[in-house]
């Protein structure tokens, strides 16, 4: 039986978190490491990504290695699944993360932003866990499954006040991948959940800004953006003893905003 002290560790074990170089992607990034987990993380530049890693470590004292990888292009998620296999044989932890976004009016938005939106957030995951399952399956038991977690959003769960049609079709779309495929792969002891943020800071949203520090207060009943304990709380709990039994659920990492609609 598991011990209450251990419920929430993960020593010991391998991570890949994708878009792991800044934002909410290093926020969990560093979380698995300061847990003891060895933890790749991706960007599209080479040198870029192994500067973060190199970072990461510093900081965390975990070991984090730096995988270039590009998730426009439709080949991106099996050159990066080779990458790992040529290092790993087997990967407890994927974290897609990696995304991008487009807003503006339907009238501006162009097939070749929305052909983009759609490759990095929803097919770029999908090919890659497909990629990735012989090392998952390497790392999967009865009493301990690997972990997907895919990053959604609150705007995959509602319309917001702007217009980003693609980025919250992807999002919406990502939910629902997460759903159906942990009902095809629970039978591989693989489970997959969905953490859907509000805002935090990163590139898509600065919520290091004072003036938008002051707007989430308006509408955040918490009265605050995320913080990165909070994506590593949450992270932590899925990949964990703790969230060994949570399967198809999308959570909202908000502060309520969601509910209080």
């Amino acid at each position: 039986m598991t011990q209450p002290e251990d419920l929430f560790s993960l020593t010991g074990k391998t991570a890949l978190v994708t878009g792991g170089t800044s934002g909410i992607g290093a926020m969990i990034a560093k979380g698995l490491l300061r847990q003891g987990v060895r933890t790749y993380i991706t960007g599209r530049d080479r040198e870029r990504t192994e500067q973060a890693a190199r970072k990461l470590q510093a900081k965390s004292g975990g070991e984090c290695i730096g995988l270039a990888a590009d998730f426009a292009h439709a080949d991106g998620p099996a050159a990066l699944a080779r990458k790992v296999a040529d290092r790993e044989g087997a990967l407890h932890i994927l974290v897609n993360n990696a995304g991008t976004s487009c807003d503006g009016a339907l009238s501006e938005l162009s097939v070749d932003a929305w052909d983009e939106v759609m490759a990095v957030n929803l097919r770029a995951p999908v090919f890659l866990i497909r990629a990735l399952l012989p090392l998952m399956k390497a790392a999967a038991s009865n009493e301990d499954p690997a972990r997907i977690i895919n990053l959604g959003s609150i705007g995959g769960l509602h319309v917001p006040g702007w217009e980003a049609h693609p980025y919250g079709a992807s999002k919406a779309a990502i939910h629902h991948v997460t759903r159906s495929l942990a009902k095809s792969l629970g039978g591989d002891r693989i489970t997959v959940n969905a953490i859907a943020p509000g805002p935090f800071p990163s590139k898509m949203h600065d919520a290091d800004s004072e003036a938008t520090r002051k707007a989430i207060a308006s509408f955040i009943p918490l009265d605050r953006a995320g913080q990165a304990e909070d994506a590593q709380g949450a992270v932590i709990f899925l990949a964990s003893r703790a969230g060994a039994y949570v399967n198809g659920h999308i959570l909202p990492l908000e502060g309520g905003y969601i509910g209080a609609l």
